[in-house]
C-alpha cells in the first residue's frame, strides 16, 4: 500500500470514527444521519458538478452510482437501528470488521485481486482484533433482545459496507470521486427521505437539539468516505478497506472515555491487534 494512500485512509478513519460517536449520542440517529449527509451533499454538489466531464457523467458509471445510492441508503437505515439498539463500542467493530472479512474474498472473485501472503496477514490480524472487541465489549444494562438486535443492525450494516466498498472501487474507475460522492449523497438523501419524514415532530425535535452536532459532522461523513474514494484509485480495494480500519483504534478511546461504554484497557487490547494487522497491510504490495 503506497504512502499517499495510506495517509489517505489515517485520515479518513478518523474522522469516521469521530462522526459516528456523534450519531450514537443523537435522539434520532438515522435523522441525525439523514440530515448530516444531506447537508454535506448540499454543499458538495457545486464543487462536483464543475469536475463532471463536458458531456456529464459517462454512461458506464450510471450503474454503480444507482446501486450505491441504494446500498448507502440500507446501510445508513442499518447503521441507525443498530446504534439505536447497541453500544457504539460493540456495534461499530462488528459493522466495521466484519466487512474488512468480506471485501477482499469478493475482490478477488470480482477483480482478480490477491493479497500477498503480508496482506493476508494483516487482514486476519485485522478481523481477529475486531472479534476480540466485539466480545469484550459489554452492554450491561441491556436486555438481551436489545444485544441481539444490535448484532442483526450491525451484521447487515457490515454486508453493505462490503457491498458499497465494490461497488465504489469499481465506480471511481469511471468517474472522478469528487462528482461520484456528490452524485451518491444526493441519492442516498432523496431515497430515504419519506423515511425520514415520516415523522415529523422526531425531525423537528433532533434538528432543534442538535443542530450544531448535526453540522460539524456534515463536514465529516462525506469528506472521510470521499477520501476512501481517492485513495481506491492508489491501491487495492482489500488492503484500503482493511487499513480503514484503523477507525476502530480510535472507537477503541471513543467509547470507554467519551461515552461511558466499560473499561479502556480490554477494548484497547483488542485495537492493539488491529493497529498490527493495518501495519501489516500498509507495508504489502
Amino acid at each position: 500500500m503506497t504512502g499517499p494512500a495510506l495517509a489517505l485512509v489515517v485520515v479518513a478513519a478518523m474522522l469516521h470514527a469521530v462522526w459516528n460517536a456523534l450519531a450514537k449520542r443523537a435522539q434520532d440517529q438515522l435523522v441525525f444521519l439523514w440530515s448530516s449527509v444531506a447537508v454535506a451533499s448540499v454543499v458538495l454538489l457545486p464543487v462536483g458538478l464543475l469536475r463532471l466531464p463536458p458531456a456529464g457523467p459517462p454512461a458506464a458509471v450510471l450503474p454503480f452510482v444507482l446501486a450505491t445510492v441504494v446500498i448507502h441508503a440500507v446501510y445508513f437505515f442499518a447503521l441507525g437501528q443498530a446504534y439505536r439498539h447497541g453500544d457504539f463500542s460493540r456495534v461499530y467493530p462488528i459493522a466495521r470488521g466484519l466487512g474488512v472479512a468480506l471485501v477482499p474474498l469478493i475482490a478477488l472473485a470480482v477483480f482478480d485481486e490477491w493479497l500477498s501472503p503480508l496482506g493476508t496477514a494483516g487482514v486476519t490480524l485485522v478481523v481477529a482484533g475486531v472479534v476480540s472487541l466485539s466480545l469484550l465489549a459489554r452492554q450491561a444494562d441491556a436486555p438481551p433482545q436489545a444485544r441481539g438486535h444490535a448484532t442483526a443492525w450491525a451484521l447487515l450494516t457490515s454486508v453493505t459496507i462490503a457491498a458499497y466498498s465494490l461497488v465504489d472501487k469499481a465506480g471511481v474507475r469511471h468517474l472522478d470521486p469528487v462528482p461520484y460522492i456528490a452524485l451518491l449523497g444526493l441519492g442516498m438523501s432523496a431515497l430515504l427521505t419519506p423515511v425520514v419524514l415520516a415523522d415529523r415532530a422526531t425531525f423537528a425535535r433532533e434538528w432543534k437539539a442538535s443542530w450544531r452536532t448535526i453540522l460539524i459532522a456534515s463536514t465529516m461523513n462525506l469528506t472521510s468516505y470521499l477520501l476512501v474514494l481517492f485513495a481506491f484509485r492508489l491501491s487495492k480495494v482489500g488492503y484500503v478497506v482493511a487499513a480503514r480500519e484503523l477507525s476502530i483504534l480510535f472507537s477503541a478511546f471513543i467509547g470507554p472515555r467519551w461515552l461511558g461504554e466499560g473499561r479502556l484497557g480490554p477494548r484497547l487490547a483488542g485495537a492493539v491487534v488491529i493497529l498490527a494487522g493495518v501495519v501489516c497491510v500498509a507495508l504489502a504490495r
